[in-house]
């Protein structure tokens, strides 16, 4: 089959490259042509394992080819993803639809044929809705069914997700054409003959599905923090009671990590997001608990400063701190909304010489926070340290030694923003170890 990927960042690039790998003609397209040349020459723009691999094989193979042209791209295809960002709005909790919409606006005029437009775009609920109204108001010679298939991807594994995804979700309109489901069983055919669940709902499910998702998984990552905020106050250890509830198979283990919280482009804006749709739709009510989830997650920040500043004798002016990690999450380079740089900049602003070092989010680091000093590795980064900060749980800093870094810094101090080093090995080389939620 041919099929076209409008948007190629971290979304669109991975489906686009992954279609392309189950055996299906790709065209990936986007406004930025020095993203479309760099993708054309099998480089991916951005640091994801794996899909670099996936792209060169597919561009060398002639299935994946990228272009800015919206003409080359309505007649290449009749189903066509929408893969752009809907990032929040500037001073509102609201996503941003402004490149959604323009790419609708732009392509309807150009198809001549039947299609199908297939958002995978994270979208407040009605959207899909919506656009299809725009088309058919706006643009009523084109016959255009619209469907929405989200995305379920988890940054490092994007694309194990996406060639091997837990189920399929296709939420269509029952009253239009009736192209969107067989077409979209035959493009992923191979997933589901090896029996990836596929659940066709309507559009407004399959919009609520993702951010109902990523509500749950918010949800649960604030509620072991507040948990961890009651450890904290009375001496118990969250990890231990993190295990025990894990046992409960009605619970799970699963995103029950209490540290420093959840950052991203994801996370974040989208529960945001939701709460802001349910307000428009007169049911604020229902999602005012995740005002809370918020707050306890940004809450994680402002504490990790405090325990940095009790670290340097109560005050962090002229103290040196080492951050390792910067990245929302190991595995990425994305320091989108970032616990870690946001950590990093606080203390700054409350007087400290910061240090930042993270394997692959340096150069995104420095574009947001150009005032922080990056060194090249972590033992540079800790150089005469007073504490040092672990706010990314990368392997390279699970494994330190520490009686190497011993050798560096002026203090041995350690904060763990993850909970991911052992403290009992820590502790045993005269290190003050620090984690959260634990004694």
């Amino acid at each position: 089959m041919r099929c076209t990927v409008f948007g190629t960042g971290y979304l669109g690039a991975t489906h686009a490259a992954c279609m392309a790998e189950i055996g299906h003609d790709v065209l990936g397209v986007d406004i930025d042509a020095g993203k479309v040349a760099k993708l054309g020459a099998g480089e991916v723009p951005f640091y994801e394992p794996g899909l670099g691999e996936v792209l060169r094989r597919n561009v060398d193979a002639g299935r994946l080819r990228f272009t800015t042209s919206y003409d080359d791209a309505a007649d290449f295809a009749d189903i066509h993803f929408l893969g752009v960002g809907t990032p929040q709005k500037k001073g509102e909790y609201g996503a941003d639809l402004r490149n959604v919409d323009a790419v609708v606006d732009t392509l309807a005029p150009r198809l001549h044929r039947p299609a199908v437009l297939v958002g995978k775009s994270t979208v407040p609920v009605g959207t899909a809705a919506h656009l299809a109204e725009r088309i058919r108001r706006d643009t009523p010679q084109a016959d255009v069914e619209v469907a929405w298939n989200p995305e379920f991807l988890r940054e490092g594994f994007a694309v194990e997700d996406t060639l091997r995804p837990d189920r399929v979700v296709l939420g269509i309109d029952e009253t239009a054409g009736g192209r969107a489901e067989p077409l979209i069983r035959e493009l992923y055919a191979p997933l589901l003959a090896a029996g990836v669940p596929f659940l066709v709902t309507d559009l407004a499910t399959a919009e609520l599905v993702k951010v109902s998702a990523n509500a749950f998984l918010a949800t649960k990552v604030s509620f072991i923090n507040a948990v961890a905020e009651v450890c904290e106050a009375t001496g118990a250890d969250v990890v231990a009671l993190a295990d025990a509830l894990g046992h409960d198979a009605r619970i799970g283990r699963r995103f029950l990590n209490a540290g420093l919280g959840f950052g991203g482009g994801c996370l974040p804006k989208d529960i945001r997001a939701f709460m802001a749709r349910a307000g428009e739709l007169g049911a604020d009510h229902a999602l005012s608990f995740l005002r809370e989830v918020d707050h306890i997650n940004m809450r994680r920040r402002t504490k990790l400063a405090e325990l940095a500043a009790q670290a340097c004798g109560g005050s962090l002016l002229g103290a040196n701190v080492a951050v390792l990690g910067a990245a929302f999450k190991p595995e990425s380079d994305d320091v989108r909304d970032s616990p870690a740089l946001n950590v990093a900049g606080l203390t700054q602003l409350n007087g400290a010489v910061v240090t930042v070092y993270d394997p692959k989010a340096m150069d995104n680091s420095r574009r947001l926070f150009p005032t922080l000093n990056y060194a090249t590795s972590t033992i540079e980064a800790c150089e005469r340290a007073d504490v040092v900060l672990v706010l990314t749980e990368w392997d390279e800093f699970v494994q330190l030694r520490p009686d190497r870094l011993a050798e560096v810094v002026r203090q041995r101090s350690i904060i763990d923003g993850r909970n991911c080093l052992d403290r009992t090995l820590w502790r045993s080389h005269g290190w003050t170890y620090r984690g959260m939620g634990r004694p």
